[in-house]
Formats: structure tokens, C-alpha cells, sequence
């Protein structure tokens, strides 16, 4: 791919030697606050958000190719990033106002683009909920917002790596067999459309279009809900793949480490050419009780011994399975 030299550069601090993106996702904020103060009400919700973020860039993060962090809570833990590990930065609000319809974005406070890359961000990464289905003018909105926002990293020769997350606008559950059914259209769309020059999208950071426990062969997990035959969802995964113009990363969706790892060994079984991940939860979501009810060594204890194990995890798949960026 031809990329102008900041993007270029960027690209290079966020992937290893061989090319691929190994990113552990570390920008969760809202949920994680609340996933920390109900294992410990009495704990302060930005120190705490701060410090749970800085003990997994301490360990987790200098292990990976790059962090995903968030510039509301997370410069700290930046700082604990050795040279080689690129930082990438999110853009959005956390979550969205419910109490309007679609979902619509929101971008950080007293943070341009211009602040991220003179901080020493690598790139840059924006969340959006999209829906292809949902209103027309609130997809113009999201769409105009993402131009500009691609505009801004090409102003400031910055990578920009797009986040788009499905979501029902009829409003079918997220974990439905209904809407499982509908995700890989939206997934198709996503690939096809936000991989076009004028968005100014330099990697798609994109869910799975068929969660492995909806694949049927797959019972061994207690959420096991078949929707789809082995031979549908491969289908769906090279078809998705074959859709994008621009590299692709996978992120982990909140499934467990054994799923992850597994989703991944499928795509590369479909003809999936993904290019990577963008990992969080799956690696340090159990570390989170031990944060909360105990004490600094014995968190960091956790994320040197387990939060190691289930990196090294996901790693050790993703070089088995991910394609080099070209």
C-alpha cells in the first residue's frame, strides 16, 4: 500500500517485524469503570480507570506491537510504553447518548488530532455505530463525520484506523440469533464501503461477520448458538475479506481468549487475508477483580503471570494465521 511518510511511519510503529498489527485494545472506559467499582464501590472511578490502564501498558503493552488508548485516562500509561510500541489513540466519546436515536458520535474533549500527534501518537483510531439499514439521514451524519475526521489525520499526516460497529436499528439484541443472521450483511457493507478513498481510512479495525459460537461443530462453548454451517460462515469470511480495499485487524468483541484464538485459526481456514488484531478484553478482562480487591503487586503479579499467558495466546495465533500488510 502507498501511504504518505507520517502515515507510513505510523504504520511501521503499530505493526512488528513481520508487518503484522499486534495491538492490545486498552481504551475502554466507561464499562471499565463500572466492571472495577462493582468488584469495589470505593474506588475513585478516574484514578482507578488511570491506573488499571497504566499496569497493562507496563506489561501487557511493551509486549505487543502497539496499545490502544484513550486521551481521557490513558497519557499515563502511555508513558510507560518503551520506544518500540507504537500508541494508538481513540478519537470518540465512549458510548453514545441513548436517549437519541442512532447513535450518533461524539469526539473526545480538549483533544484535536493535531494534540494526539504532537503527543506521540502512531495513529489514530475512531469508533462509530453504523447500521446500513438505519435512517438515511443519520448515516449521511456518521458518514460526513468520518470524512472529516479523515481529513484531519491527512491534514496532520496521521494513520487513521476506522472502528465501524454493527448494531440493529430495529433494535434486535446484539447477542440474538436475529440479528446474527443479519451481521454479515452489515459486516459485507462495512468493508466494501468504508474502504473507499474518500472516507481517507487507512486500516478497517472491523468485527468478525460470524461469532464462532454461532457456527455450527462449535458446542464446546456455553454460549453455543449454531446459525450458521461451517461452510456459511467461511463463505461470509472470505467474501468480507475479499470486500476490503485496505488492510483489515479483527477485534476480540468481548468473547473469551480460547474463543479468539479459535475465531482466528477459522478465518485463516476461510481464505480470510486479515491483516492482525486489536485485542483488549479477551487478554485482561479477569485481571480486573484482582485490581480491585488487592493490592498493586499482586495486580501486576496477575497481568506478569496470567495477562502474560493469554497474550502470548493470542499472539502465538496471530502470527499463525494474520497476512503481512504490502
Amino acid at each position: 500500500m502507498t501511504l504518505t511518510p507520517g502515515k507510513q511511519k505510523g504504520l511501521q510503529q503499530i505493526t512488528n517485524e513481520n508487518n503484522i498489527i499486534f495491538a492490545t485494545a486498552m481504551d475502554q472506559r466507561g464499562s471499565l469503570g463500572k466492571m472495577i467499582q462493582s468488584f469495589d464501590s470505593s474506588k475513585d472511578y478516574t484514578s482507578s480507570l488511570s491506573e488499571f490502564k497504566e499496569g497493562v501498558a507496563k506489561v501487557l503493552g511493551n509486549n505487543s506491537s502497539s496499545l490502544l488508548l484513550d486521551p481521557e485516562y490513558g497519557w499515563n500509561a502511555a508513558q510507560q510504553l518503551t520506544k518500540d510500541v507504537g500508541l494508538i489513540m481513540a478519537y470518540e466519546k465512549t458510548g453514545y447518548d441513548a436517549t437519541e436515536k442512532g447513535r450518533l458520535p461524539n469526539l473526545v474533549d480538549f483533544y484535536a488530532i493535531q494534540d494526539l500527534t504532537e503527543n506521540g501518537s502512531s495513529a489514530v483510531k475512531l469508533l462509530i455505530y453504523y447500521d446500513h439499514k438505519e435512517d438515511e439521514d443519520i448515516n449521511k451524519i456518521k458518514d460526513a463525520f468520518i470524512k472529516r475526521v479523515g481529513d484531519e489525520c491527512k491534514q496532520n499526516d496521521i494513520l487513521f484506523i476506522l472502528e465501524p460497529v454493527s448494531y440493529s436499528s430495529k433494535g434486535l439484541d446484539a447477542k440474538s440469533t436475529e440479528f446474527a443472521k443479519e451481521k454479515p450483511a452489515i459486516i459485507e457493507f462495512f468493508m466494501e464501503e468504508f474502504s473507499k478513498d474518500k472516507y481517507g481510512v487507512d486500516v478497517l479495525k472491523v468485527e468478525v461477520p460470524v461469532s464462532i459460537y454461532n457456527i455450527e461443530g462449535y458446542k464446546v462453548y456455553d454460549n453455543y448458538n449454531p446459525v450458521f454451517t461451517k461452510d456459511e460462515a467461511q463463505q461470509h469470511y472470505k467474501h468480507c475479506s475479499d470486500l476490503s480495499k485496505i488492510p483489515f485487524i479483527y477485534l476480540s468483541g468481548g468473547v473469551t481468549n480460547e474463543q479468539f484464538v479459535e475465531t482466528l485459526h477459522f478465518a485463516k481456514e476461510a481464505g480470510a487475508t486479515f491483516n492482525g488484531c486489536l485485542c483488549g478484553r479477551a487478554i485482561w478482562k479477569d485481571g480486573i477483580e484482582t485490581y480491585a480487591t488487592q493490592n498493586w503487586e499482586d495486580y501486576l503479579n496477575w497481568l506478569n503471570q496470567q495477562g502474560l499467558e493469554n497474550l502470548n495466546k493470542v499472539k502465538k495465533a496471530v502470527a499463525e494465521t494474520a497476512s503481512p500488510i504490502k
